[in-house]
């Protein structure tokens, strides 16, 4: 796939994929005629993961050093597990923050519902 595809496909821009390529978080893509990249499977399931891990606020700091320890091999599997769950603890953390977050919104929108049908009632009762 062209950068282009790739970037549509995960919904980045290609400067987004240049910079991910350049900081380390993607191995280096392979690249055809001309210099072009031609990323394979593989690449997309990096890009995959990244996306993924990004969306979920996972820090580029700490998907660097992941990706560092995945490229000095399998004597760094503990090390990368230890890397997972500790994103996964803070992941877990800030959607407990955002559930609590959604809790108190859905308790003041009912009190505005609660408010205005009074206010309608009461506007209703002075028009009889």
């Amino acid at each position: 796939m062209t950068i282009a595809e790739v970037a549509e496909r995960y919904g980045l821009t290609i400067d987004t994929l240049r910079y991910y390529e350049r900081v380390g978080l993607l191995p280096p893509v392979t690249r055809g005629k001309g210099g072009i990249r031609d990323y394979g499977e593989i690449d997309c399931q990096w890009v995959d993961f990244i996306v993924c891990m990004r969306g979920a606020g996972v820090a580029v700091a700490a998907l660097l050093e992941y990706v560092a320890l995945f490229k000095q091999g399998d004597g760094t599997r503990e090390a990368r597990k230890k890397i997972l769950q500790e994103q996964r603890r803070l992941l877990a953390k800030r959607m407990d923050d955002m559930k609590t977050a959604l809790d108190k919104l859905d308790f003041k929108v009912a009190y505005y519902d609660t408010a205005i049908r009074a206010a309608e009632d009461q506007l209703t009762r002075k028009e009889k």
